[in-house]
């Protein structure tokens, strides 16, 4: 028997995940900010900001950025001077990136195809690792956070924001409704693609609490880490160093 793991509220083979997600990420690519502005009302902006300041790039220094697919954080950090490696395993969610970057005139960002849990680049390469709203797609989420943890450098820090589950009194279950019920509603009439975006509320829903996640980076290898909820735990920013 086949090893299952989750796709949604699904439990799908493990060797056909990758497959999945990156045939959804594929038809979502050209419309994903837009629905990105849609689904959180502008929000993710406010949230992104917040998730750079906390990274705090610096001139000169290496960043990759996993699963930065459309280059939202990447151009954001480039807008400090560092060295940005943006990385996807979805090459449609690349192009559209590549082509944002052109259209605002970035020409320092390196763009590379790439799988979160079996990354190609050197060991201790990099200063600063980040991945947002990503790391809930990738099917071993242990085997990223070790990639992760082996490609930064000896006092390099990594940073996941990641949707999580609220802790706001009363809020949980609005906060359901509108995933499951509208969310999907919005990808159907935005994106024509409903079932892609019933996905992706699901897969919030599957992934770990926020300190089973936590727990997960430091099994990873990551020291002093720390989780930071934000909008009552609905997304979370998790941090922790390579000592």
């Amino acid at each position: 028997m086949n090893d299952k793991t989750s796709f949604g509220y699904q439990d799908v083979d493990v060797a056909d995940k990758t497959e999945m997600v990156g045939e959804l990420f594929s038809k979502v690519a050209a419309k994903y900010d837009i629905m990105n502005d849609v689904m959180s009302g502008g929000m993710h902006r406010l949230w992104k900001d917040r998730f750079v300041r906390r990274v705090k790039p610096q001139a000169g220094e290496t960043i990759l950025d996993m699963a930065g697919g459309t280059g939202d954080v990447a151009f954001r950090m480039a807008a400090h001077n560092a060295d940005v490696t943006v990385s996807d395993i979805n090459q449609d969610m690349l192009d559209v990136g590549i082509d944002r970057a052109m259209d605002r005139g970035i020409n320092s960002l390196v763009w590379s195809r790439q799988n979160a849990e079996e990354l190609t680049f050197s060991s201790r390469m990099f200063d600063a690792y980040t991945i947002v709203f990503g790391i809930r797609n990738v099917t071993h989420i242990g085997r990223a956070l070790e990639e992760a943890h082996r490609v930064l450098k000896y006092g390099g820090r990594f940073y996941c924001m990641e949707f999580s589950t609220t802790q706001w009194p009363g809020f949980k279950d609005l906060y359901d409704l509108y995933s499951h019920k509208v969310m999907p509603k919005f990808g159907g009439m935005i994106a024509q693609d409903e079932d892609s975006y019933r996905y992706l509320a699901e897969s919030i829903r599957r992934f770990p609490p926020m300190p089973e996640f936590e727990q997960m980076i430091r099994d990873a290898g990551f020291a002093r880490t720390r989780t930071e909820p934000i909008f009552g735990g609905a997304v979370a920013i998790h941090s922790g160093w390579k000592v």
